[in-house]
């Protein structure tokens, strides 16, 4: 006799959690909706495979295979706007679901997966699990929520557009300030260079080099705020390892005015200058929830 074993799993990704056994959606614990049964079989096919390109044939073979060509077009085209509905997503500015034209879909956010009947059955996980049945096993991915210290969007909460906006603003004018003023003043920087290494060339082509790369990135990140650039955040995302090397070159700028603010409060200001480029991460995150929450109200 064979037992029906229900779908327990949970997928997060961003601050939604899906449950596949019953097709809700929640975001950060308050039910949006419920998705139907091919809507659900699509996401979980992107959940199941994150990163991957799931073909429209793909799709066709697993959920629609019984109906004909022209049903199937409109099926999945359905199902995928039913989705993005869901989720506050766009198919011109894709958080979760990504379009490839004429090959098909991937979800490009990240995701975490567990099994929530495992206390119950005894089942112990040693990895997250995939859609299809109990038994089978995620693919080991990082989990980013788990494995890195940085702030993923749920841990998050959601902050005025307008408010974000400003701060991450002026942290890029204290930049520009830091840049400009170092290279107007190249001749006492590398006088206060000496003050504190024996490598004064290469302490100081640094600071130039560093200068000169930090303006244009600056001036790119400042407009983009100013004028609301579709996709900053996950802009972002992508260059922030760039960024966070060239903060954590100048939070040690305050020791170029130790003999003027004395070194403990150079010390401070650089404690803080090191925190900084995760502010600014944050800080575009809390706006992109704030967006999707102003999404999900419209809808």
């Amino acid at each position: 006799m064979h037992e029906i074993v229900r779908d327990s799993r949970l997928f997060r990704f961003g601050a939604f959690e899906l449950a596949a056994g019953t097709g809700e959606i929640q975001r950060e614990g308050k039910r949006l909706s419920r998705l139907q049964a091919q809507p659900l079989q699509v996401l979980l096919m992107l959940l199941e495979r994150r990163g991957e390109v799931i073909t429209r044939e793909e799709l066709r073979q697993k959920i629609w295979s019984s109906d004909t060509f022209v049903d199937f077009d409109h099926g999945v085209n359905t199902a995928i706007n039913k989705l993005r509905g869901a989720l506050g997503d766009s198919a011109s500015n894709p958080r979760f679901i990504q379009t490839l034209p004429r090959i098909g879909y991937r979800f490009i956010a990240p995701v975490e997966a567990m099994d929530t009947g495992a206390a119950q059955s005894g089942v112990a996980l040693n990895g997250s699990r995939v859609a299809g049945t109990p038994s089978q096993t995620l693919p080991e991915q990082p989990v980013p929520g788990d494995k890195t210290f940085l702030s993923q969007p749920r841990d998050l909460p959601a902050a005025p557009h307008r408010l974000t906006r400003l701060l991450f603003s002026l942290i890029q004018l204290m930049y520009l300030g830091f840049y400009v003023s170092a290279l107007a003043r190249l001749p006492d920087v590398e006088l206060r260079l000496g003050d504190f290494t024996s490598r004064l060339h290469l302490a100081y082509v640094v600071v130039v080099l560093t200068a000169l790369a930090g303006i244009p990135v600056r001036l790119y990140l400042l407009s983009a705020a100013v004028f609301k650039y579709r996709g900053l955040s996950n802009k972002f995302q992508k260059i922030f390892p760039y960024v966070f090397l060239l903060d954590e070159v100048w939070a040690l700028s305050p020791f170029l005015m130790a003999r003027d603010i004395g070194l403990g409060l150079a010390l401070a200001a650089t404690a803080a200058l090191v925190y900084l480029p995760f502010a600014e991460r944050s800080l575009l995150l809390m706006s992109a929830s704030a967006s999707f929450s102003s999404e999900e109200k419209k809808q």
